[in-house]
């Protein structure tokens, strides 16, 4: 199929767009050197990444031998510039950064991630989220109804990063007699496999303390899908904070994104939560299918023992995990998740 051919008044459209977008970052990058003048500067300083604002990141100045105590929490934030050559800086990233006159400054560097939760964009390109987590809350809630398929995308990514997993069951006073037996199920699913599940409810405030113990002396993410509620429980438990919240929209029974840049939040117990965009699709593309498959967990005493090597567990004779299925060792939704991901890879 030929390529359409542009006129001469869209090829001079493209060229004056592509001249604004260049002097744009010219200007930018002008600012930024003038910024990194030896005499504007102080001198180097470990900071933590708490949100980030497109050409502007806000950090917290990293002090040595302190934990994260309410000290911590009340000390004052810097808004930066930083280099462009520095690739994606994210919440939660440590960076090499110098203030200067005005309560900001310029990061120099990003510090090895610990850990790092990525997933692929809209182009298929691979976008970090989130850095030096060591815990991972996947919020589902009664309404919109949790989507299992996104809840094991989780649960494989937190098993890959060897990143603790929790599952959250927000608005658990929407509970009814016409719902319950099948949130029982779902969450049956996982507490056999052996993950901790958490009922909770930011509106009648039950079982908010065992999430806050959770949490506690951790750095954690909350994520999930839209309208789940994740700024609600955050509200509850960092009263003091003003977060933006929404409800489920009536005419799709879909979230409503009222987070729409990641941020990090200190409790003055210690510890520390990263809210995060919701969002309805969560690609594991950037994973081979050996990473997917030890993902599951309840899967690993299985791999390796199906007759044929390149076994894709699907109807093949003598597949391990087919027979356990047949036993009831493994839970059909499960593996049905486990196909369509590895599907997903394949395609």
């Amino acid at each position: 199929m030929s390529k359409r051919k542009l006129t001469r008044r869209q090829a001079w459209r493209i060229e004056k767009v592509q001249q604004e977008k260049t002097r744009r970052a010219e200007n930018k990058n002008a600012q930024v050197n003038e910024l990194f003048a030896e005499d504007a500067l102080g001198v180097e300083q470990t900071g933590r990444v708490i949100a980030h604002y497109g050409m502007l990141v806000e950090l917290e100045v990293v002090k040595a031998l302190v934990s994260e105590t309410d000290t911590e929490k009340n000390q004052p934030t810097y808004r930066c510039h930083f280099r462009p050559n520095l690739g994606h800086i994210v919440v939660g990233d440590q960076v090499i950064w110098r203030p200067d006159r005005q309560n900001g400054g310029v990061i120099e560097a990003i510090k090895p991630r610990l850990t790092e939760l990525s997933r692929p964009d809209s182009k298929g390109q691979l976008k970090s989220v989130a850095a030096n987590i060591d815990r991972i809350f996947i919020v589902i809630s009664t309404l919109p109804e949790p989507l299992e398929i996104l809840i094991d995308r989780y649960l494989v990514e937190a098993e890959r990063l060897e990143i603790e997993p929790v599952l959250v069951l927000n608005k658990s006073d929407l509970i009814n007699a016409e719902n319950r037996e099948s949130i029982d199920q779902l969450l049956a699913i996982y507490r056999n496999v052996g993950y901790s599940v958490i009922e909770v409810s930011s509106y009648s405030q039950q079982g908010m303390d065992t999430l806050a113990a959770t949490l506690d002396q951790h750095t954690s993410i909350f994520v999930g899908q839209s309208g789940v509620g994740k700024s609600s429980l955050i509200q509850a438990l960092l009263p003091n904070e003003h977060l933006k919240t929404g409800a489920v929209s009536a005419a799709n029974l879909r979230g409503r994104h009222t987070t729409s840049t990641a941020r990090l939040y200190h409790f003055s117990s210690g510890g520390s939560l990263i809210d995060s965009p919701g969002i309805r699709e969560f690609g594991l593309t950037h994973l081979t299918r050996r990473e997917v498959t030890d993902g599951f967990r309840e899967f690993r005493p299985y791999v390796g023992l199906c007759h044929f090597r390149d076994c894709k567990h699907l109807r093949e004779p003598r597949c391990a995990l087919l027979e356990a299925e047949e036993k009831g060792d493994l839970h059909p939704s499960r593996l049905h998740s486990y196909r369509r991901i590895l599907h997903e890879i394949d395609d």
